[in-house]
């Protein structure tokens, strides 16, 4: 298999400072916005404004109800259809597979699932389209996308489609007009050079953009299957729209946008112009108006890999939400590493951001891996401990998380793409072949053996897959986890994670041992006085003495 041919999508990470002016702002608000909350290395937890005496008074003053930001959320689930459930035997994934294991994912208490690309393609990933009003026969039919769809509302899982519109297959039959007419309509509908123009070279993933048709030269920033559309042309963004609307009126809850800072973005020496960052956000807002008159509450996430003050501007009347790659980093590390870092104050910062970008309405994006990096336990060394504080840490953070298949379960796989798009382990054999259900489209190459499959991980209480279970568990039926705002909390211990959540109607301290020592902490807020949740046995909370066993996680109200 050809490993040029899976998509390279990441640009380089620009660096993580605020312009000079915003940050001082920023800084200025958000510290009034949490009251005066004690920096790292402080001697107190959560403090607020404080009294006259001197005494640090109720938490309840910390966030005044303007300043507070909910985020109501939903549980999300990646699945690659091809790697996910085979219905039928032909060791492909489809549709009819996704159907038949919603019960397994209603039952590990997801709200959501983003399918990866289902539409024609002639990749296995389907990151280049050949029809946008299609499904991927071998995928299934329109009719058992309809009973999916169907399946999953009634279930209350949401769907939302894998949209790719920044480029298209060269196999799509526009560009196949264009490259072999100069004159076709649809020659418009992407770039090419003009003879004797000299070609910039600098593509803003890495490679060269430019690729030979003929005697021609087109524009494809990921690779020469996957030419850019020119959203420049009216018509190319009114297509873009009309594919948004039917798609929402199939069922779709909404859309992952792929790619979606590159449909303008496509040379490193114009990526960080404001011409270009206007031009992105307007079509963006453009796509949403669109969308609106079909459903104005489809909700839109976007793949944009960038800063902060970047993602911003995406927020306002166009994207619901943008992945939180640096949260996803961070999350990893302190797993890794055991130690904490201050996750409250960096995300209490950045969403006083978001919050005025979008005008109260963000929600973050937030997640460990997914089909483009390497799989969370290959990232932690196959620790199953440190896994399993990782998904304390995702679970009980603001936003939407989104898992990615088999992370419940452990699954391995590093780069190349394919390695990490392996299929799903469902059950076990005595002879090591595939059982039931189970995908063969590619050999599994990390997870041959076996040892991480749903079924043998039901039947071990203490698996990964029911700590998944019960971190969901909690994060449904409590609402201040789903959908609460956060707040920096110091625990004055290097192992220990912590932050409060809080909604208008009540607030809670989450604390993380992330080593695998016991740890004390001083709870010096009298307001969180009850043990609530534990995540194991043996956490003890008493005269403000917080006991943690080793990778634990509690919940104090």
């Amino acid at each position: 298999m050809n490993y040029r041919r899976t998509k390279r999508r990441h640009s380089r990470m620009g660096r993580r400072v605020f312009p000079i002016l915003w940050a001082v702002v920023l800084i200025l608000v958000t510290t009034a916005a949490c009251s005066n909350v004690e920096p790292a290395g402080g001697n107190v937890g959560v403090q607020s404004e404080r009294t006259a005496s001197g005494n640090v008074p109720a938490f309840d003053g910390l966030l005044a109800a303007a300043d507070l930001h909910e985020q109501p959320s939903t549980v999300y689930y990646e699945i690659f259809v091809r790697s996910f459930y085979d219905s039928n035997g032909d060791g492909i994934g489809d549709l009819r597979g996704v159907t038949e294991k919603l019960d397994y994912l209603q039952e590990l208490g997801i709200g959501g699932i983003w399918l990866m690309p289902i539409q024609p393609s002639p990749s296995y990933h389907g990151y280049d389209v050949t029809d946008y009003y299609e499904v991927n026969p071998e995928y299934g039919t329109m009719e058992d996308l309809k009973e999916l769809l169907d399946e999953a509302h009634r279930r209350g899982i949401k769907v939302l489609m894998d949209l790719v519109v920044n480029h298209t297959s060269t196999e799509h039959p526009w560009f196949q007009a264009a490259a072999a007419d100069a004159d076709s309509p649809y020659r418009s509908w992407y770039t090419w050079a003009e003879p004797g123009q000299k070609l910039a070279t600098d593509g803003a993933t890495g490679s060269n953009p430019w690729h030979s048709s003929g005697n021609d030269h087109y524009l494809g920033v990921f690779w020469e299957g996957m030419p850019d559309l020119n959203f420049d042309n009216p018509e190319v963004r009114a297509e873009v729209i009309k594919i948004g609307q039917f798609w929402l009126k199939q069922g779709f809850d909404g859309f992952r946008l792929d790619a979606a800072k590159h449909i303008y973005e496509d040379f490193k020496s114009n990526a960080a112009s404001q011409e270009v960052k206007e031009k992105n956000k307007a079509w963006w807002q453009e796509f949403r108006a669109g969308l609106n008159e079909v459903n104005p509450n489809a909700y839109l996430v976007g793949e944009v890999w960038d800063t902060t003050a970047t993602i911003g501007p995406y927020l306002n009347q166009a994207l619901d939400s943008c992945f939180n790659f640096d949260l996803a980093k961070t999350i990893l590390s302190n797993a890794r590493s055991e130690k904490a870092s201050d996750i409250g104050f960096t995300l209490s910062r950045s969403y006083q951001f978001y919050k005025e970008s979008s005008q109260g309405t963000f929600i973050d994006a937030i997640f460990l891996t997914n089909h483009d990096q390497n799989r969370v336990m290959s990232e932690l060394d196959g620790k199953v401990e440190h896994a399993k504080m990782a998904a304390s840490i995702l679970l009980t953070l603001p936003g939407n998380p989104f898992i990615y298949y088999g992370e419940e379960i452990g699954m391995l796989g590093m780069k190349p793409d394919e390695r990490i798009r392996e299929p799903m382990v469902w059950a076990e054999t005595d002879d090591g072949s595939a059982g039931t259900g189970q995908t063969a489209w590619m050999p599994a190459f990390y997870n041959e053996d076996g040892g991480s499959s749903v079924s043998t991980q039901l039947q071990d209480p203490d698996s990964l897959l029911h700590h998944y279970r019960k971190m969901i568990q909690w994060r449904n039926e409590h609402a201040v986890l789903q959908n609460g705002d956060i707040v920096s909390y110091n625990a004055n211990n290097a192992s220990v994670l912590a932050y409060a959540r809080i909604t208008n109607q009540e607030k809670a301290l989450v604390l993380h041992n992330l080593s695998g020592e016991r740890q004390s902490v001083a709870v010096r807020d009298t307001s969180f006085s009850t043990l609530a949740l534990a995540s194991g046995t043996g956490a003890k909370l008493s005269d403000g003495q917080l006991d943690l066993p080793p990778y634990s996680t509690v919940l104090l109200k």
